[in-house]
């Protein structure tokens, strides 16, 4: 077995130490109570999640609006759903926006973050906490556990879940921790390469996090896989490690993503990660990165000689929404969309 003699940075023993918490720290009364005239946004991006949403925006509305009043508003984004996604979501109770009404006059944009950013739109609250809409047996610790720092300690302003995420296997082998593929070979290595602050976080991808409005509008929102990972650096040069914390929300089970996929999403980051590069003056290069991916899938009815593969090649540039503070019709536009609904 392999042992690394050295140790983790002070400053990231500290942090991960002084800054990391349980969901179960915190009851939604507790959170009631620690409120104080602050209100909470719940924010669930969805494409196609028809079989997810339901649950998911039932759990909350019955457990943290109507049982106990942490909740004061629940959007989901209908990102563009080819299936029933936007009518289940609204028979669950949730108020459904489109990505499309939200950044209407603007140029269209592909992917998760332009979806988080059509939501933070619509949202109203002073905290704000994002929700994936693919989370099978969802508990409501999920948002007590974001919500919770934020409502209790005025010194935090953003939070990031972290979770077991077991990987399953076909032949029905569960690999405990080794749904963050991408994580631990992409993510993982380019944080610790450039930013070791942020070496402590258990899972920086995670799809569960949330921050207060004032930060989050000072933030761009890459358009793509890039959003969680360009955030977390945005916030450590906007704020400081400090200000950051993480909240351990026990498991999560979702749908897992192909090789194919994965390696996409992979791309996408390096490019976000790049950008940032340049933007901090890492990198002085004057040509700029290829944005195309090759890829090869065995068969299919384009395969090349010799290979028996398919050549796939998909543009996985990104794009950002600038941050909301500097879109002066935004608060006109979410005013729109609340008297709509």
């Amino acid at each position: 077995m392999w042992h690394s003699r050295t140790s983790v940075s002070p400053v990231v023993e500290a942090w991960s130490t002084y800054r990391t918490g349980s969901a179960g720290q915190w009851t939604p009364r507790q959170l009631v109570a620690a409120k104080r005239g602050t209100t909470v946004s719940v924010v669930i991006p969805a494409r196609n999640e028809e079989a997810t949403i339901g649950a998911i925006v039932a759990t909350i509305r019955q457990q943290l609006v109507e049982r106990v009043h942490l909740v004061d508003e629940l959007i989901v984004v209908d990102s563009r759903s080819s299936d029933a996604t936007a009518r289940v979501a609204a028979a669950a109770g949730a108020h459904v926006v489109s990505q499309d009404q939200m950044t209407r006059g603007l140029p269209r944009l592909e992917g998760k973050g332009d979806a988080l950013w059509a939501g933070l739109v619509a949202a109203s609250g002073d905290v704000v906490a994002f929700v994936d809409g693919d989370l099978e047996d969802f508990d409501a610790r999920f948002v007590t556990g974001l919500v919770g720092p934020l409502l209790t300690d005025q010194s935090v302003g953003y939070v990031k879940g972290f979770y077991h995420r077991g990987l399953h296997h076909s032949a029905g082998v569960v690999e405990a921790d080794g749904g963050g593929r991408v994580t631990e070979l992409t993510a993982r290595p380019l944080l610790n390469l450039f930013w070791p602050e942020l070496s402590g976080f258990v899972q920086p991808l995670a799809g569960e996090y949330a921050g207060r409005r004032t930060l989050l509008e000072k933030l761009p929102f890459v358009s793509g896989y890039g959003v969680e990972i360009a955030m977390l650096i945005d916030l450590l040069d906007l704020v400081g490690l400090d200000a950051l914390a993480q909240v351990d929300l026990g498991e999560r089970r979702h749908r897992h993503q192909s090789t194919e996929a994965l390696g996409r999403m992979s791309a996408q980051i390096m490019h976000t990660v790049w950008v940032r590069l340049q933007r901090q003056g890492w990198v002085t290069a004057d040509t700029q990165p290829s944005t195309l991916l090759t890829q090869f899938r065995r068969g299919g009815t384009d395969s090349l000689p010799n290979l028996d593969r398919e050549i796939v090649v998909t543009d996985v540039s990104v794009q950002e929404r600038p941050p909301m503070r500097d879109m002066a019709d935004l608060q006109t536009r979410r005013r729109r969309s609340r008297v709509a609904a």
